[in-house]
């Protein structure tokens, strides 16, 4: 009996334990409230072709033209300027293969973006070219412990007039924001990231991609991809805690209309939404 006893005492733990990891933070349903039901453009309204490059300066004026939403990447160069740009290398977009993080930002003025005329552009030069006419997700790169990517970041976002809100994969990101700008609307980004396994080890992937690790930067809504959310965690937040859930990243038509009604929010590339601007 009391064997029986102490296994349905663990059993109960573990169970309300696992339930306080997950859960969100809820004192900012109404401020997250602003950003749900938009279309937002997937590092800007670029081309396909990328004659229009993604997270280039002509990508966000045309998201901003057209009434979407705008989201994109940031991280820090070597002398610590906070630029717009997805990946950790220029291998895919520069055709080089050099970290981002180890050129400073006149020299990754060298390299252009898919073979255009563009250039990476600097964070605050895209929040003005924006200018709060449309609002911004912005998703905080972080492959470190080291968060003076949100710190720097934050610096220029005090002085921007618009709406906008963070996201990351790193609880890291959220974390800084929780302790230092509670006010700012927050979300954790996932997926299905042990198959196969993505940056940062199997348990690290693991414990994001099962909204583990949500009691370290308590988000304000889920951003998760489209193609993996039958995880047990996010139908969690969805369906018991009314968590807001936005859909990464949507790449046609025929998507967009099967998995618009399962989500507050869309990202979207590679396609024109007959849905203008909003959901």
């Amino acid at each position: 009996m009391k064997t029986l006893f102490f296994i349905f005492f663990l059993f109960l733990l573990f169970f309300c334990l696992y339930f306080y990891c997950i859960m969100p933070r809820f004192s900012r349903k109404k401020q997250v409230h602003k950003f749900m039901h938009h279309l937002f453009a997937h590092r800007g309204f670029f081309t396909p072709d990328q004659r229009i490059p993604e997270n280039s300066m002509p990508a966000f004026l045309a998201a901003a033209e057209n009434g979407y939403g705008i989201e994109m990447d940031i991280q820090l160069t070597k002398d610590n300027q906070v630029v717009v740009f997805h990946d950790h290398t220029l291998t895919r977009m520069c055709g080089i293969d050099l970290p981002v993080r180890e050129l400073t930002y006149e020299e990754l003025q060298k390299f252009p973006l898919a073979g255009t005329q563009e250039r990476i552009p600097l964070f605050k030069d895209v929040l003005k070219a924006v200018h709060g006419r449309v609002p911004l997700l912005v998703e905080i790169k972080l492959p470190t412990f080291r968060t003076l990517t949100c710190a720097l970041a934050d610096e220029l976002l005090r002085e921007y007039s618009g709406s906008y809100c963070i996201e990351s994969f790193n609880p890291l990101a959220l974390l800084w924001y929780r302790r230092h700008r509670k006010d700012v609307v927050r979300g954790q980004l996932s997926a299905n990231l042990t198959r196969p396994v993505a940056e940062g080890g199997y348990v690290l992937c693991f414990l994001v991609q099962h909204l583990l690790l949500n009691f370290i930067g308590r988000p304000d809504f889920i951003a998760y991809c489209y193609k993996d959310t039958q995880n047990v965690s996010f139908l969690l937040n969805k369906c018991l805690y009314k968590t807001p859930v936005f859909a990464w990243t949507v790449r046609s038509q025929e998507t967009f209309e099967k998995y618009q009604s399962k989500f507050d929010s869309v990202i979207f590339d590679s396609f024109v939404p007959t849905h203008k601007h909003s959901i």
